[in-house]
Parts: structure tokens; C-alpha cells; sequence
């Protein structure tokens, strides 16, 4: 049965994350999870709440070597916990803080001490598990056109695919092994890839914080060693250059979540001093294309990852994406390796015989020098009205 490794690190005492500026190896890592895992109650499933990044790696790892299921819903309210209690009844919550969630309840084990008194430690067990390629480890929810959440199986396979196609997507070396500081909550598809299983699987270091503030941001960046890699999203972006605080160094800074406009782009890779590249995807086929927006418009797929239009959708398939998925953006193939994006379906609108999306719109809104943002707005439709609705 084909496997791959829980963590691409191979030697006990490398580094895996930075937390609270205590540098946390291989081999403790590997201990934490082993002593979580004793600790989970029966059942399959897994909310995984932790706010803590390294608390949620090793709970989502715990989940992987005790055969759990780990659930990342879109949001956390009393209707979605109920949902989630009818697609598996037997899920229970992880958490690392105070929590509303009404489940049954797993703390963190915050202290070393904790985890320490459980058996099962021991050099003899100090090695990597390997986990089945078909092994699902996760159930991503979107909501559905009923509200209803709908679950995407991704299996541990799949996964590595997707982190080792990314790597190459963003020019990541294996031997730099980047230290990554995530602005985006790890529970979020992107921030789930981008800062947990990328590190995992390209041999890099994950911060445990999850800076919102600029000055927090920067505090998170400086205490990490080089080459850092930023983890944000235009919003955040945004906000940390406009505070007018001193970024300390960055190699690398990638974003998703919502398109970038190419001013922010430049003005990031000028003020930032490091090269900006944003991903884009879905929470049904993960990642499948980066470009560098400040230079290129038209985004390159991953490597095997290929579109193909059907009717008026696109469809991807190939290397990660284990089944054909139809996106729900308006894509444009340039060749057979890049398309460009217009927007999402849903976002389109017909005035006067003319179509586009409102996504685009607003792009081009606010790519206008002196607009510091701006958005478009489609009134509903007045059947009484003869005029053409705008």
C-alpha cells in the first residue's frame, strides 16, 4: 500500500516550529502528537479549534496517527455545529482555550507536564509514521446553494500532491526550508495548506502565532530566522503597508483569498524588498495555480494540473485533484499551462447585451491610480421598470 511520511524533516533534532520563541524539533513534535493521540475519546471526527498553530498541527497529526477524521467547517456558529453533528455524530471538539462549541469537549493538554505523564514515550518510537495514501485525514465544508454544508473528502495522497506541486509552484527549495509566519487562522483552507501542511511537507518551520495587528505581524517576522516566508491576504496586505511600521526582512510573501490588484502587488514587492505570489484555488481542488502578479496577469497551473472546458464551465483534473472539479470562476485558457481569471459565475452580470463579473469590475476600479478602494454594486431587477437596471 503506497504511504507517504507525516513529515518530510528527517532528523530528530530539526527544527518543525517556533512557538512563543522556543525553537520545538522533530523529535518533540513527534512526542506531542504520539501523547495527544492516547488522549482522543472513541469516535472518528475531529473539530479541531485550536487557535495555536502548533497546538492544531499536532492535533491534526494526532487525528492522522489515531485514524480520526479532522472537520474544518467555514464557520463555527450553533447551526453549523449542528449540521456537523448530523454528517458524523460522533465528532467531538479539540481545543486549546474557552469555547462555546456545544460538543463534547477535548482540552489541549497546555502543559508539557500533561502530555509527559502519558505513556508511550521512548527512543525506540522516535521515527516518522508513514500514513496511507488513501487514508482520508480530512472533511472540508462549503456551503451549498440550500446553506447546507457540503463535505469534501481529502485524503492524505491527495494532500502531499497538492503541498509537493505548491512547493514547485512557488520556487520553494528544499534545502532553504523557510520559516512561515501565516496571517490566516489554520482552520481556513488556504491557511491550512499554505501554513501547516506546506511546512510539514517541504521541511520548513511553522510559526505557532496568528498575528492580525501590522506591529504583531512584524514581531511574529522578526523572531523567525531566515528565509521567512509572509502567509496574507490582500486585506491584511493592505492594512501592514498602509501602518507605515518597519517590516523587518522578507524572502517570500504569498497570498490568496481574493485578487490582488497589481498596484498593492508592486508597492508590496517594493516595500517589502521580496518577491509576492499569490495562489489560487478552490476548497474542492485545493491548490492549482500561482502567478506573480506584480509582473504576470495570466496564472500557470501547477505541474499535471490541467482545465478543460465542458459547456460553459471549466473543469479541472489532473495531479492532485483526484476527481474532475467545474470551477465556479469565469476562467480563460491562454495555452495549455495558463489561463486568466474574470471572476466568479455567480458574479456575472448582463447590462445591455454586455457581460462581465462584478469581480472584475471592481479589479479595474480599483486598479486606478488614486482609488483606495471602491466596489460595484447590481441592484435587483424592478420588473416595473422599463429602463435597463445599472
Amino acid at each position: 500500500m503506497t504511504s507517504f511520511p507525516l513529515v518530510t524533516h528527517t532528523r530528530m533534532d530539526e527544527p518543525v516550529a517556533w512557538r512563543r520563541g522556543a525553537l520545538i524539533t522533530l523529535g518533540r513534535f513527534l512526542d506531542d502528537v504520539r501523547r495527544l493521540a492516547a488522549l482522543y475519546p472513541p469516535g472518528c471526527h475531529v473539530l479541531n479549534v485550536c487557535a495555536d498553530r502548533y497546538h492544531f498541527t499536532v492535533g491534526l497529526a494526532a487525528a492522522m496517527v489515531a485514524h480520526r477524521i479532522t472537520l474544518l467547517p467555514p464557520t463555527r456558529t450553533a447551526e453549523m455545529v449542528r449540521q456537523l453533528q448530523e454528517f458524523a455524530p460522533d465528532v467531538f471538539c479539540l481545543s486549546d482555550g474557552p469555547t462555546a462549541i456545544d460538543l463534547p469537549h477535548l482540552a489541549y493538554p497546555e502543559a508539557r507536564a500533561a502530555l509527559c505523564d502519558l505513556p508511550g514515550s521512548g527512543s525506540a518510537q522516535a521515527e516518522v509514521p508513514r500514513i496511507a495514501a488513501d487514508q482520508t485525514v480530512a472533511h472540508v465544508f462549503t456551503s451549498g446553494s440550500t446553506g447546507v454544508p457540503l463535505p469534501h473528502r481529502k485524503t492524505w495522497g491527495a494532500m502531499v500532491h497538492n503541498m509537493q506541486a505548491g512547493a514547485a509552484g512557488l520556487g520553494l527549495d528544499a534545502a532553504a526550508r523557510y520559516s512561515i509566519v501565516g496571517t490566516v487562522p489554520p482552520q481556513h483552507m488556504y491557511g491550512f495548506e499554505s501554513t501547516v501542511l506546506l511546512a510539514l511537507q517541504s521541511r520548513s518551520v511553522l510559526s505557532a502565532e496568528h498575528p492580525f495587528y501590522p506591529a504583531d505581524i512584524c514581531s511574529a517576522i522578526e523572531a523567525l530566522p531566515r528565509p521567512r516566508m509572509l502567509v496574507t491576504t490582500p486585506v491584511h496586505l493592505r492594512a501592514l503597508l498602509a501602518a507605515g511600521v518597519e517590516v523587518p526582512p522578507l524572502d517570500l510573501v504569498v497570498s490568496a483569498t481574493a485578487p490582488m490588484p497589481v498596484q498593492l502587488a508592486r508597492e508590496a514587492e517594493a516595500r517589502l524588498r521580496a518577491p509576492l505570489l499569490e495562489i489560487y484555488g478552490s476548497t474542492e481542488t485545493g491548490q492549482i495555480a500561482t502567478r506573480r502578479t506584480a509582473e504576470v496577469m495570466p496564472w500557470t497551473l501547477l505541474p499535471q494540473v490541467r482545465l478543460v472546458p465542458q459547456g460553459e464551465r471549466m473543469w479541472a483534473s489532473g495531479g492532485h485533484v483526484e476527481v474532475p472539479v467545474a470551477m465556479s470562476d469565469v476562467l480563460e485558457c491562454v495555452d495549455d499551462r495558463h489561463f486568466l481569471l474574470h471572476g466568479r459565475k455567480a458574479d456575472l452580470v448582463n447590462i445591455a447585451g454586455k457581460r462581465n463579473s462584478l469581480a472584475y469590475l471592481n479589479h479595474q476600479l480599483n486598479a486606478i491610480t488614486g482609488v483606495k478602494d471602491g466596489a460595484f454594486f447590481m441592484p435587483d431587477e424592478d420588473a416595473g421598470n422599463a429602463g435597463v437596471t445599472r
